[in-house]
């Protein structure tokens, strides 16, 4: 048995706290949440489910999933035994920083105008197939989307080559016209005509395509990190937002 004085009992629990801290921040950034699961092991693994650190991922045959951490998004498939510890194979940087880009709460729709030829008589890249912002509402596929400020909440088309116009039409009765410039893919939603309000549905058309139809959740308090950002979206049902998390990490793998 030994004696220390005040001052050093308050050290040493200082120093405890600090290591548990670190010990829990560690973990914490170490998590994973489930952003597309299929197969037999869905059950096991549904969508929007938190795997601590370090956690064994056991898959079936044609199971697939696709989970979320600090460094980006990657897909598993079975049949395998995986654990979740960070050790992904690609560049982890990279990686971090496309998610990070991918999430980033935007102040309202940039104009984004330029060639849509490539050079020397190229033909014009392919459409892309999703926002390159997760909080952007996509006119074309429409579904639940979470809302981190309504006030600057963007709505994203496809083809951004020519002008556009479409009608938003909410569940109570109010409408508004959208109208795209040409080179723009990207438009804010008109919250003057249409207020958008947590759990109200909304119904998107335009001559191109047929009506989708939105329905937006409103996030009180938005988190600062990314996979506990991605875990709220899935408690308030916005799929239309872990799919593109789930599509991007499927193209980012098949391409590299």
């Amino acid at each position: 048995m030994f004696l220390v004085d005040g001052k050093s009992v308050r050290a040493l629990w200082a120093s405890v706290a600090a290591v548990a801290g670190l010990a829990l921040g560690g973990n914490a950034m170490a998590q994973s949440v489930v952003v597309r699961s299929t197969g037999p092991s869905s059950t096991i693994y549904p969508q929007g489910k938190k795997l601590p650190a370090n956690a064994p991922v056991v898959l079936k045959k044609g199971d697939q999933l696709t989970v979320l951490d600090k460094a980006g998004t990657r897909v598993l498939s079975g049949p395998g035994s995986f654990t979740l510890n960070g050790a992904v194979n690609r560049d982890p940087s990279s990686g971090g920083t496309a998610l990070a880009t991918m999430m980033a709460r935007s102040g309202g729709a940039r104009t984004r105008t330029g060639a849509v030829r490539g050079a020397l008589g190229a033909p014009a890249p392919a459409a892309p197939t999703g926002p390159e912002n997760v909080w952007y509402v996509d006119v074309s596929k429409g579904g639940t989307y979470c809302v981190a400020d309504p006030a600057t909440l963007v709505l994203w088309r496809p083809d951004k080559t020519d002008e556009g116009m479409g009608r938003l039409l909410s569940q109570d009765g109010s409408t508004a016209e959208v109208a795209w410039r040409a080179g723009s893919a990207l438009k804010v939603w008109p919250a003057a005509s249409v207020p958008v309000v947590d759990g109200q549905t909304y119904t998107f058309s335009n001559a191109v395509g047929k009506p989708v139809t939105i329905r937006t959740r409103i996030m009180a308090d938005v988190p600062a990190d990314e996979v506990e950002v991605a875990a709220v979206m899935a408690e308030k049902g916005c799929n239309a937002q872990l799919d593109l998390l789930a599509s991007t990490a499927s193209a980012e793998q098949a391409g590299g």
